[in-house]
């Protein structure tokens, strides 16, 4: 039986977040799930090594269609390819992505389990009720707890086709073409030391593929 794949969101930009999301992903992967983490499995490792120095000028022609591509590819697995999604609401506020991925989630019809186990809130110990209300106010708060809490998401809410945009339809198009390209890439080649000229044919094969 084939194993539910997980899309996990969360903050990504130091080695504090990056541990606190791969946490998520080893306590669901423990309990039987596949995942699906963006800095680890998408396109984020490659631009994330110029987070804090300046970005090469090489870098700076092609970062627009970097951009799209993540987003693509991470709507494609969100949307089509994961089965449901975790948000981890962890920071001083939460991270700006995962309140997109956590609302198209909630469009998309997915099972969202949201956790939190920071002490930080911005509204008086209360996070903003636009977040929390997709999950009516149903925050985890162990680590231990979420295989549980997403097993029971899954199980209550099965899932129903919805009808996406078409500039959504396109997003997650592109992105599935971009995963099929990744898996030709030899796996010994790690993202983050990818060259400028593998991201460009990652993008450029992408464009051009037509779906079998």
């Amino acid at each position: 039986m084939e194993k539910h794949r997980i899309y996990c969101s969360g903050p990504l930009f130091c080695p504090e977040e990056v541990g606190g999301m791969s946490a998520i992903a080893r306590v669901l992967e423990n309990a039987g799930f596949q995942t699906f983490l963006p800095h680890r499995d998408g396109l984020e490792g490659y631009v994330l090594r110029f987070a804090n120095v300046p970005a090469p000028s090489i870098l700076s022609g092609i970062r627009t269609r970097i951009d799209y591509a993540i987003f693509a590819l991470d709507v494609f697995e969100l949307i089509e390819r994961c089965s449901a999604v975790v948000c981890n609401l962890n920071g001083r506020v939460p991270d700006e992505g995962m309140i997109v991925e956590a609302s198209l989630a909630y469009a998309a019809g997915k099972p969202l389990v949201l956790f939190k186990d920071d002490a930080r809130a911005p509204f008086g110990g209360y996070d903003n009720s636009m977040l929390t209300s997709l999950v009516q106010g149903k925050i985890v708060r162990k680590l231990q707890e979420l295989p549980c809490a997403l097993k029971d998401e899954m199980h209550r809410k099965t899932g129903c086709p919805v009808s996406l945009s078409d500039d959504l339809k396109k997003a997650v198009s592109y992105g599935k073409r971009i995963s099929k390209v990744l898996e030709r890439l030899p796996e010994n080649l790690g993202r983050k030391q990818w060259p400028v000229e593998v991201i460009n044919q990652v993008i450029d094969e992408a464009v051009t593929k037509t779906e079998t």
